[in-house]
């Protein structure tokens, strides 16, 4: 009994001093890199340790799986071959078209032009501050005008598709 008294004490002075020693760490990295910056390195390292864990499970369940599916009788052969569909238009790639480069051209302009304005006629900032922030702002303006024609583009391929594979199955079924 007294020996689990002892055992018991060891690991509550051991979980203290390690609970102290985080708590002196963070306080130094508040400190330090202050709260929004000690928030971002414990959400690296808690973006490093999963991605550790993670490879580490995956690992030990790739190296615990029977490959051979046949012989364990998991696997079933089916006779007929499944037919296999024509690739549809966005399955393949290919170009987005000409309406993307230039709606990104156009947001980047957008951008540039608005965000050194608002800096301009809001803020009290150099000419160099007000550059730095209308590049800032024709990058996330040209990503905006990218993601719209991108979106717009890929909407008007599956709907002229969408079309034409009704078309096609309204005439097969005049056929029949």
């Amino acid at each position: 009994m007294e020996a689990a008294r002892a055992c018991m004490r060891s690991v509550t002075y051991a979980t203290y001093s390690w609970l102290v020693v985080v708590v002196a760490v963070a306080c130094a990295a508040i400190s330090w890199l202050g709260l929004a910056g000690w928030m971002a390195a414990v959400a690296v390292i808690a973006s490093l340790a999963a991605h550790v864990a993670g490879n580490a499970l995956g690992t030990r369940m790739r190296e615990a799986t029977d490959r051979d599916l046949a012989r364990s009788g998991g696997l079933r052969v089916w006779a007929d071959p499944v037919p296999v569909a024509r690739p549809t238009h966005l399955e393949r790639s290919g170009s987005l078209g000409h309406l993307v480069p230039v709606s990104a051209a156009l947001g980047a302009v957008c951008g540039a032009g608005i965000g050194t304005a608002a800096l301009v006629a809001c803020t009290a900032c150099s000419w160099a501050g007000a550059a730095l922030g209308g590049v800032s702002s024709a990058v996330i303006g040209g990503l905006f005008g990218f993601l719209g024609a991108s979106f717009v583009e890929i909407l008007r391929a599956s709907l002229r598709e969408a079309i034409a594979a009704e078309r096609e199955g309204a005439s097969a079924n005049r056929r029949h």
